[in-house]
């Protein structure tokens, strides 16, 4: 049997590796050989837990931002707590992930240059979104469930939410100020109450204060 421990020391590695080279490398003209040399195993190794360079960054970006992610999975699995807040504990989930994100970053030397940062941007956003969909989605349905929310396609809907609430709190890809961020999470709400049939005013407790004012890219 394999050494389970042995294995997951090489995967870190791994990416520990990557993580390091990027701090001076542009993405582009890092290779697998240097990444293997960088973590003091054979590149024949690398191949064994990724198939590309691609699929190693995917893992760092992962591994960078999986304790708020998690967090937010637990949270949102305590189905003794109301639906919306619930919802509104995935939001700050983003906003606590993009955090992370930006502490990354700043820690990045000046070599980064804006085309990398903007990829590694990209994987982030499209990790956050991915990995809080299926959470999401099922709160709507239990809502839908228990007669809280109207609404027929959830997964559609927990899809646009993420989406606006990661780009929008993120800050870089629009970068807003933070009147012009409230009203977008007010218009969001706003939308979400008469798309699910809720009372007005019913989510209001989901935006401003837990979000404006925050750090970004």
């Amino acid at each position: 049997m394999p050494d389970t421990k042995k294995s997951e020391k090489k995967y870190d590695l791994i990416l520990d590796a990557l993580q390091q080279l990027l701090e001076d490398r542009k993405i582009q003209n890092i290779s697998v050989s240097e990444i293997a040399q960088r973590a003091g195993i054979g590149k024949g190794s690398i191949y064994y837990y990724f198939p590309s360079k691609e699929a190693i960054l995917d893992a760092l970006i992962e591994r960078s931002y999986e304790k708020p992610l998690l967090t937010a999975k637990n949270l949102a699995a305590q189905t003794e707590v109301s639906p919306f807040m619930r919802m509104a504990m995935l939001f700050q989930a983003c906003q606590n992930s993009s955090t992370a994100f930006i502490k990354q970053n700043d820690t990045s030397s000046d070599n980064a240059s804006a085309q990398d940062l903007a990829f590694l941007h990209h994987k982030y956003l499209s990790h956050v979104v991915s990995e809080l969909k299926p959470d999401l989605t099922e709160i709507i349905k239990q809502g839908i469930e228990s007669g809280e929310i109207h609404f027929e396609y959830p997964a559609a809907l927990a899809e646009i939410v993420l989406i606006i609430i990661a780009v929008k709190l993120d800050n870089s890809l629009i970068p807003s100020t933070d009147k012009e961020t409230e009203e977008t999470l007010r218009g969001l709400i706003s939308l979400l109450e008469k798309g699910t049939g809720v009372v007005p005013g019913t989510l209001s407790y989901l935006s401003l204060t837990p979000y404006i004012n925050k750090p970004s890219l």
